[in-house]
């Protein structure tokens, strides 16, 4: 069966996640992905991050969920024959997909003003931390910094505590939604209309795009929507996360009937609350017309009673009723085997050089025709170099010079990381 991206060529030269996990989606939906890595590689092939106790040459987590199915061409584009090669890929390339920062490409010669003239047709698409445009344009960026920036982190965590990190690089992976997103369009306006041009989005425009219910909120009231811990900022009543009484945790969102609402007092024992006046329609379950006194009262009283009951008692009695809008809070490996996600798709089973079977996000849109699918495993470094480079005529000689080179540059970074490393050097 045909995927919708066909016959599209996406050379990618990014690092980390944001361009990496936009390219992915290209991957899935059909496109040929040919990743660009330095002679040392994408960076994130070795965050191992905590309690990872995998082989040391393993593919680390992050690079194995964001670069599965690609290809890897490995090599110095410092050398001419490097520069020729990533030249002659442009050539067939519908898609030039990075996260180098503006004067990097620039020195590369990889600049959008540079490569427009000679490929007019090409997608140009770039995603950085702040935006193309300011005085922070060049800045460098990791998640935490645009999360920071964009206002998510000031407005989570608990009032007495300060400011929280979420529990996931979810800026990184928003803003490779927003590029993946911007090229698709990109390509329809070149099919409809038969240019190319420069698609840019960025982590921080990502930030604000998840956020504008709450930042319109505050541009039009001026509220100031302080920290509420397990609670929304900005949605009064009882929204939120409660443990019960065997450190477990439930999300309540909503209740949307009487009869429901009802049940839940009844479950509860608390009586008065099922006729109070201030609770009894669905809107002021969720904060209409109530005060913030009236706020503490009842998140205090779901507390108490949500401590009064062990987690399995609360998922019986309210999968028993389809008017609470609730859900058990999961921890990840909860995920990797929640029945939802294994029904749906979402989780691929994909193989790790070093370690075999492993799961990981798989495609997540579904289409009725033509639908994608997931590729297959992250490609060992510079895999591609002698098919790829082979399909472009260069020789055997050049391959050879351009992976001697390559090998020659990451041999030389390597001893002069060890060299940094050495007790008394660093520190």
């Amino acid at each position: 069966m045909a995927e919708p991206l066909e016959g599209i060529t996406v050379i990618e030269m990014t690092i980390a996640i944001q361009g990496p996990a936009a390219a992915l989606y290209l991957r899935d939906m059909g496109a040929e992905v040919i990743k660009i890595e330095p002679p040392v590689g994408d960076g994130s092939r070795y965050i191992r991050g905590r309690q990872n106790g995998n082989p040391i040459e393993t593919m680390s987590p992050q690079f194995v969920a964001v670069n599965r199915g690609k290809r890897s061409i490995c090599l110095d584009i410092h050398t001419k024959l490097g520069k020729q090669a990533v030249i002659s890929l442009l050539q067939e390339a519908d898609v030039f997909l990075t996260n180098y920062r503006e004067p990097a490409l620039e020195k590369m010669g990889l600049s959008y003003d540079l490569l427009k003239e000679d490929f007019p047709n090409l997608i140009y698409a770039s995603v950085n931390g702040f935006g193309p445009k300011g005085p922070a344009s060049n800045k460098a960026m990791l998640d935490g910094v645009a999360c920071s920036r964009g206002g998510l982190v000031h407005h989570t965590g608990h009032p007495d505590s300060g400011p929280a990190f979420p529990g996931a690089v979810i800026i990184d992976t928003a803003g490779a939604m927003q590029l993946s997103l911007g090229i698709m369009t990109a390509l329809l306006s070149r099919e409809r209309h038969g240019l190319g041009q420069r698609v840019q989005t960025s982590a921080l425009g990502a930030s604000l795009w998840l956020q504008q219910w709450e930042l319109t909120h505050v541009s039009m009231t001026g509220a100031t929507l302080a920290r509420h811990g397990n609670h929304h900022p900005n949605i009064p009543g009882f929204y939120g996360v409660y443990a019960t009484k065997d450190a477990g945790w439930i999300t309540l969102a909503q209740v949307m009937s009487q009869e429901a609402w009802d049940a839940l007092c009844i479950f509860i024992e608390a009586w008065d609350l099922a006729i109070d006046e201030r609770f009894q329609t669905p809107g002021q379950r969720l904060g209409e017309g109530i005060t913030e006194a009236d706020t503490f009262e009842i998140r205090n009283i779901l507390t108490n009673a949500f401590q009064d009951k062990k987690l399995q008692e609360w998922e019986e009695f309210l999968n028993s009723q389809p008017e609470i809008i609730w859900e058990r809070v999961r921890s990840w490996g909860d995920v990797l085997e929640d029945e939802q996600n294994v029904a749906n798709d979402y989780l691929a089973e994909i193989k790790v050089p070093g370690i075999g079977a492993v799961k990981t996000v798989g495609n997540l849109v579904s289409l009725s025709e033509t639908p994608g699918s997931v590729k297959g495993s992250p490609p060992e470094l510079g895999e591609g170099n002698n098919e790829i480079l082979a399909n472009r005529n260069f020789s055997i000689s050049q391959i050879m010079e351009i992976e001697n080179n390559a090998l020659k540059e990451r041999n030389e970074r390597l001893a002069s990381l060890f060299t940094m490393t050495k007790p008394g050097l660093m520190g």
